[in-house]
């Protein structure tokens, strides 16, 4: 298994760019997808990101698969116009709070932003093989015993 870089070092900083420079270039698409544009905004012409940097896809991989609670994501306060930064509670019924009152306008720029909060939360190890679990419906996770 692949690493965590850690702070400071220069591939967590290619990384970090490498991710930023990819959200830029997709300002105006719909949605979000870590990849560069060769013209910003336009996806007839793509490269960089997930389809060219395997440690990115693999911290993004890893990212995405984390357990549910405690997972960063973001919340549409004003449709197409306002986002906030949340954090779910990994319990079935219990909303999401903000973690801060920053107010963002741009999905791009939320996105970069959850995803420097998660690399900053993510340990070193993470996704190791010690750490495999069995399946998603462990009794741990709050489903009901049947």
């Amino acid at each position: 298994m692949i690493p965590i870089p850690k702070k400071g070092t220069p591939e967590r900083e290619r990384l970090i760019q490498e991710h930023l420079e990819c959200t830029k270039s997709m300002e105006g698409v719909a949605g979000f997808s870590v990849l560069k544009c060769a013209t910003p905004g336009d996806t007839t012409d793509i490269s960089g990101g997930v389809h060219e940097d395997y440690l990115l896809r693999r911290v993004l991989l890893r990212m995405r698969g984390a357990s549910v609670k405690g997972k960063l994501v973001v919340i549409c306060t004003e449709v197409e116009k306002a986002w906030r930064i949340g954090r779910l509670s990994g319990i079935r019924g219990v909303p999401p709070t903000f973690v801060n009152d920053k107010v963002y306008t741009s999905e791009q720029e939320i996105q970069h932003d959850i995803f420097l909060m998660r690399l900053d939360e993510m340990p070193e190890t993470d996704g190791m093989p010690e750490h495999y679990h069995e399946g998603y419906k462990r009794r741990d996770d709050n489903w009901p015993v049947t």
